[in-house]
């Protein structure tokens, strides 16, 4: 029994939020329902596209990230987890204006590369175009010791943002070939890991065969620092 409340910020996109939710309670250590942890999720997809936002050609998603903030507040939520990685690119914003915790998905990646055993030294990082030009992960991760690769333009263009936008409409099986084509470009150019950094890439990752290399599913990592938060084994 915990008297924490997980709030999720999400709907960026809905299925990635889901599947935050899904993971959350298949890794709790749990026998009854009383032993999961208390959340609320607040999935609002009308939240304006982040890339779009972050490369100059759509609005600001940070009044909308606002409002589910203070609805969260508003339900008595102790911290906040986002299951969207480029929303993470206005967390200045959002911690400026509440004054509850908010989980930052780099640090969970970090932790599972560590629990993982994946020590300093090269490793890839996938995510939509705008989270890789705002250097979240890249920077958060070379601060830790890794030396980050990723996509190149051509990859990008090619393979990684249509993945993404196969999962967001629901297209999840067709994914998987250019995801986890990109995946395997990094690893042959010397990644010893690569960081799924975009929600939408671990479902696609997971919609086909394995892949013959260690693979960091955000969703996942997050879904563990929000269970050590409610476990207070952040303290």
């Amino acid at each position: 029994m915990t008297d924490r409340i997980l709030g999720v910020l999400g709907g960026m996109g809905p299925l990635a939020s889901a599947e935050f939710m899904r993971q959350l309670t298949l890794l709790t250590p749990a026998e009854r329902d009383q032993d999961h942890i208390p959340a609320i999720l607040w999935s609002d997809p009308r939240v304006p596209d982040r890339t779009a936002a972050r490369l100059g050609t759509g609005p600001d998603p940070l009044p909308a990230l606002l409002r589910g903030i203070r609805g969260l507040e508003a339900a008595g939520c102790g911290a906040i987890a986002i299951p969207c990685n480029t929303a993470h690119g206005w967390i200045d914003g959002m911690r400026a204006a509440t004054e509850l915790p908010i989980l930052h998905i780099v640090d969970a990646a970090a932790e599972a590369l560590r629990r993982q055993g994946i020590g300093p030294g090269p490793i890839g990082v996938m995510g939509t175009a705008a989270t890789l030009a705002m250097n979240l992960f890249q920077d958060g991760l070379r601060a830790g010791g890794w030396e980050v690769s990723t996509p190149t333009e051509a990859e990008m263009a090619r393979l990684v943002t249509p993945g993404i936008a196969l999962v967001k409409a629901n297209r999840v099986a067709e994914s998987h070939a250019p995801l986890a084509e990109a995946a395997q470009a990094l690893a042959t150019r010397g990644a010893r890991a690569v960081v799924l950094g975009c929600t939408e890439i671990p479902l696609g990752i997971a919609a086909g065969p394995a892949q013959a290399f260690p693979v960091i599913d955000t969703i996942e990592a997050l879904a563990l620092a929000s269970i050590r938060w409610v476990r207070r084994e952040d303290a």
